[in-house]
């Protein structure tokens, strides 16, 4: 089969034959005909974060196709079943945190010693096969295309769980800091539920884009959200926390803010006391990742009913190494999806 395999550290994908994986029990073969791009692949690729940890390395958390196989003792999958594969399958199953018998999400990852996860543990999505486990996978609802599913695998699943942990209350104000591929489904969810939405960003090119998405207004920093009126929550979905840090100043009292886009150098920090006083506001600063199934299957069930359409751009597997610069460097508007 093809697949896109990165060489080494800092190497530039390649496309290659490898061998097709087969489906054990309890496992199917995955055809796959769609896998979005996430930064995290791209920090992988630099080693900002642990490298695929088997040979060839193939990464790719966004994969959907259709399955093609069924190991021995599947029944819950069968051939023609149109599938996705998200970031963390499963956690170990033994470990204190599996004990708990929480959902399997991005906190597995974080807490489990040996998670299963597309693309840094098990083999990813960027090739034309893949295999796992029956129960890994999620069913993809009908009419929905696999460029448009794929991203929602990750980008998608992030951003909804984002705005479900913050708990937004009717007549409250949704702001989502960061336009990009995590931000503009943000944007998208956030109004298909009916709240008033912000759009945070400084790429003036970003305004129109972000008014199509959903946004009511567009502020460039906190002092303009907080002369903007506030927001009771705020959506980190870029990768300042400085920025984010910068924006608690438009935080209305007892507002949250959600960090669930990724810093990998400075901190969020809360001003001092008497710059900022945090502690009579009553807000809250959370973190959000995947947070379970249930979350992914409501934003499939969003996209698939045309009220959030992921922005994607398209590549065929032989530009694969195109669309990752592009990633890498922001250009893209606002999901790459390779075609397999």
């Amino acid at each position: 089969m093809k697949a896109a395999v990165i060489p080494e550290v800092n190497g530039v994908w390649e496309l290659r034959e490898v061998p097709t994986p087969r489906p054990g029990p309890g496992e199917v073969l995955v055809r796959v005909r769609a896998s979005g791009v996430c930064y995290n692949d791209i920090l992988a690729t630099m080693g900002a974060i642990p490298f695929p940890a088997f040979e060839p390395a193939i990464t790719g958390h966004e994969p959907v196709g259709e399955v093609v196989e069924v190991g021995a003792g599947v029944t819950a999958r069968q051939v023609g079943d149109l599938v996705g594969a998200t970031w963390v399958r499963a956690g170990c199953g033994r470990c204190d945190y599996c004990r708990l018998g929480l959902p399997v999400g991005g906190q597995t990852a974080m807490n489990c010693p040996a998670p299963t996860a597309t693309g840094f543990s098990v083999q990813g999505g960027h090739a034309e096969y893949l295999v796992a486990a029956a129960a890994e996978t999620v069913l993809i609802p009908d009419g929905l295309a696999p460029e448009l599913a794929a991203p929602v695998l990750c980008s998608g699943y992030t951003a909804w769980s984002a705005l479900r942990a913050a708990e937004p209350q009717p007549a409250e104000r949704v702001a989502v800091l960061g336009i990009g591929g995590l931000g503009h489904f943000a944007l998208q969810f956030s109004r298909a539920c009916g709240f008033e939405t912000i759009a945070v960003t400084r790429s003036a090119d970003k305004h129109a884009p972000a008014k199509e998405l959903g946004a009511d207004v567009v502020v460039a920093d906190g002092a303009q959200l907080r002369e903007a009126g506030g927001a009771d929550v705020i959506l980190v979905t870029g990768p300042s926390y400085r920025a984010a840090s910068d924006l608690l100043q438009g935080l209305r009292v007892n507002g949250r803010v959600v960090l669930a886009g990724l810093d990998p150098a400075e901190p969020f920090t809360i001003p001092p006391v008497m710059a900022y006083p945090f502690f009579a506001q009553g807000q809250k600063v959370l973190g959000a990742t995947h947070g379970g199934p249930r979350y992914l299957r409501e934003a499939l069930e969003l996209v698939a009913s045309g009220k959030v359409t992921p922005r994607v751009e398209a590549y065929p597997a032989e530009r694969v190494a195109e669309a990752v610069e592009k990633v890498a460097k922001g250009d893209v508007r606002f999901r790459a999806v390779i075609t397999y």
